[in-house]
């Protein structure tokens, strides 16, 4: 399924992703974009929003990796907190 993303979120997907490790990029950008664009779709939303690719970061990272996410979500201005997840 091909569905839009808003112009920012697409850009800090992008930034997030090229944070992870090189070798976990390519998985983690499908999975990460796949489970994004399913929630966009449940949610009717009409294209991927930045709570919905938020929303798909902590749901496709272990979480023992939620930490260093965190902290790049914070470093690219991301306000996880609030879309429901905490500090």
């Amino acid at each position: 399924m091909d569905i839009v993303w808003e112009k920012r979120a697409e850009g800090k997907f992008h930034q997030l992703i090229n944070k992870a490790p090189v070798f976990l990029r390519d998985m983690a950008r499908k999975k990460v974009a796949q489970k994004a664009e399913n929630l966009a779709v449940q949610a009717n939303h009409p294209q991927v929003t930045e709570k919905d690719m938020v929303d798909a970061f902590f749901a496709e990272t272990p979480f023992g990796f939620h930490g260093p996410m965190k902290t790049d979500m914070q470093e690219l201005g991301i306000d996880y907190t609030q879309y429901g997840h905490d500090r």
